[in-house]
């Protein structure tokens, strides 16, 4: 599995989580010495009083604390698995609630244009989608932990009908039609980074190069241009074509471009002859 790795400082990781600082600090520390009262967690964290009130307020309305009300105000930290719970499950909420007011927007039509990728985060994220849209043909090249990373969405494609075929780097056990590159360990040695290729139904493409501890996008793009898929497509299937030949080991179907006549190509010539 492809693991992008962040801080694990406590305090760090509640600021990724959306807390600002002031919540991290009075969280982390009524962890460390329990229940509390404001003025002496302001004392703690070296917050004015009235600031460290109001993020007391606002951690109780993430249920991140309790408040006991019986003799003046005492705050006490939840479980930290507890305040995860609660987090997934308010963000779950959101997502839907945003993902439903999202799909009321109209899509554009294409733009054919290259948008740069920046982080590996969105280069997985964009890898799943295209996978997930794809409709008839898609073509693939991954290095060996993209490859572990992605190979459940891929085989998600080949269930629906999809005819998935593509280049890995290193012996895999899958069920996926694969070819093992030629000399794939000194390509991996010489590489500079961790290869990322996708192109579903010939539509768009994205190519992105990964730092090797996964950690950053060294270079990444992604384009609906059919014209640039097509070119991508054809390019890619050469080389499974010629990796199945060297191999022995046929393909499950024809992937070159104008054998496999993925939608993309279609929208780029007009449909078939006698269509």
């Amino acid at each position: 599995m492809l693991v992008v790795m962040t801080t694990t400082n406590p305090e760090g990781a509640l600021l990724e989580l959306g807390f600002t600082d002031t919540e991290a600090k009075l969280f982390c520390e009524l962890t460390r010495i329990g229940p509390a009262t404001g003025y002496r967690l302001s004392k703690a964290v070296s917050k004015a009083a009235a600031n460290t009130y109001q993020a007391l307020e606002s951690l109780s309305q993430k249920g991140a604390v309790l408040v006991d009300d019986t003799d003046g105000k005492t705050w006490r930290a939840v479980p930290a698995d507890e305040l995860i719970a609660a987090l997934q499950s308010g963000f779950q909420q959101r997502s839907e609630t945003a993902l439903a007011a999202l799909k009321t927007l109209q899509a554009p039509q294409a733009e054919a244009r290259l948008y740069a990728l920046k982080t590996p985060q969105q280069v997985l994220a964009r890898a799943r989608a295209m996978i997930a849209s794809a409709q008839s043909v898609l073509l693939f090249d991954l290095f060996p932990e993209p490859f572990a990373a992605l190979e459940d969405d891929l085989l998600r494609a080949v269930a629906r009908g999809v005819s998935v075929a593509g280049q890995i780097y290193a012996p895999a056990h899958t069920e996926l039609d694969v070819v093992l590159a030629p000399g794939s360990p000194a390509q991996i040695d010489a590489w500079p980074g961790l290869q990322v290729t996708i192109i579903p139904d010939a539509r768009e493409h994205m190519v992105a190069l990964l730092s090797r501890d996964a950690e950053r996008c060294l270079h990444g793009v992604w384009s609906d241009s059919p014209y640039l898929a097509c070119v991508q497509h054809s390019g890619l299937a050469a080389e499974l074509v010629l990796g199945a030949q060297t191999s022995g080991r046929p393909l499950k179907f024809k992937p070159a471009l104008f054998a496999s006549r993925p939608p993309g190509l279609d929208e780029l010539l007009g449909p078939p002859s006698g269509d």
